[in-house]
């Protein structure tokens, strides 16, 4: 048989990829990036918009020259209106294409009389019509309740899903979940610091949206390992490890593609609209959703699965019956135990070493869950039944002998 490709065994849930036991690996690398971001976040802090800030817009035509040239145009201009010492300009930026595009530029909060002198003294020094500059005014009040709305939602929606994954599945469940979606949230704000985007209603817009799809990514993992671990403990086949790293794995491929279908259109939002087309008011909204779409991805599989694991194997029943199964395959492997499947059914195979025993007091099982090392992820536990027991074959009832009952 050929042998079959990685993309292959992706799509079989056969990849064989150890996730969930190089756990500590994965939170050694999570540990180390929400260190960059909250020093990215005393460094550089954030970049705030003018809603969030307040402050004055100059708008003029792009046709005055580059950017830079535009944002020394409007400090000259307020050095010539006289506008105190304190006023600057932030920033510039262009937006839109072609004959239609402008500056945007920042400036220091000014008064009405103030923005009318600048306006004023920026149509003299351009030469531009003065029906081309405008400006406008915000209050950072309104950013400010903006931010507390925000949290608010935040706050009602983690509430929400904590309460969801308890009643669906369990409170450690909860816990991994909600701690992805606060990861997810800490490195997608990490990365617009260090980036130094503008944080706009939009980059808030992004941030909750990114929430819904990371939850979405980590209920379709977390739905599949309570599928293979459900009454784990009852067979000594697998430890919740690798049931779990298992329901990984077989979930890996639909995650990758789920992330890619979702990228591509923000990607476009991102590198066309705001890249190429001079979209300016599209990359706040598109960094923040690339960035925390694609890390959603990566730490529904490797930070909320294996956070699961951590804490189920403190748990004392689970950590029994890793024991037990780890001491069975201890014994197969030295071969003081003999196989019950292959002793009952295939006794020819009895001396086969990667065989390991099975328990009188456990269901058959497979020959392949039954090795000496761990199950493949890619692999499923298979059981055969007792059947007549205490009985004759094909017997209707269990009395010695089978005799009919006296009447």
């Amino acid at each position: 048989m050929a042998k079959q490709g990685l993309a292959d065994r992706l799509y079989r849930g056969e990849a064989n990829l150890n996730i969930v036991g190089r756990r500590r690996t994965w939170f050694v690398v999570a540990a180390a990036l929400v260190l960059v971001a909250i020093g990215s976040f005393a460094i550089r802090s954030f970049h705030l918009g003018i809603e969030f800030s307040g402050g004055t817009q100059i708008i003029m035509p792009a046709d005055v020259g580059t950017q830079e040239e535009a944002q020394t145009a409007v400090q000259r201009a307020m050095e010539t209106a006289g506008v105190g010492a304190d006023a600057q300009v932030t920033n510039a930026q262009k937006v839109g294409n072609g004959p239609d595009a402008t500056y945007s530029v920042r400036t220091s909060a000014l008064s009405q009389d103030q923005a009318t002198a600048v306006k004023g003294a920026l149509v003299t020094d351009l030469g531009v019509d003065p029906a081309e500059v405008s400006d406008n005014r915000v209050s950072a009040a309104w950013g400010g309740q903006v931010t507390r709305q925000a949290l608010i939602g935040l706050a009602i929606f983690l509430v929400l899903v904590m309460a969801y994954l308890v009643i669906r599945f369990e409170w450690r469940m909860a816990v991994a979940a909600v701690s992805s979606l606060l990861l997810d949230l800490v490195l997608t704000a990490g990365v617009y610091s260090l980036v130094g985007f503008e944080v706009t209603p939009s980059t808030v817009i992004g941030f909750l949206t990114i929430l819904g799809f990371s939850l979405y990514d980590v209920v379709v993992v977390f739905d599949k390992v309570q599928e293979n671990t459900r009454g784990i403990t009852a067979g000594s086949a697998r430890t919740y490890s690798e049931a779990t790293n298992l329901a990984v794995n077989q979930t890996l491929m639909r995650s990758i593609n789920t992330g890619l279908v979702a990228l591509l259109p923000v990607g476009g939002l991102l590198f066309i609209g705001a890249g190429l087309l001079g979209a300016g008011t599209l990359k706040d909204l598109g960094l923040v959703l690339f960035v925390g779409m694609g890390l959603g991805v990566l730490s529904s599989i490797m930070f909320a699965a294996p956070l699961l694991t951590e804490l189920k194997d403190r748990e004392p029943r689970i950590k029994a019956h890793t024991a037990r199964v780890l001491a069975r395959r201890t014994a197969a492997r030295s071969g003081d135990v003999a196989p019950r499947a292959e002793r009952k059914k295939t006794p020819a195979r009895a001396s086969d070493p990667d065989v390991a025993p099975v328990p009188d007091d456990e269901p058959v099982a497979s020959s392949a869950l039954a090795g000496s090392t761990a199950p493949r992820p890619g692999t499923r536990p298979t059981s055969g039944r007792n059947t007549n027991r205490g009985g004759r074959p094909g017997g209707s009832g269990n009395r010695p002998g089978g005799g009919k009952k006296r009447r």
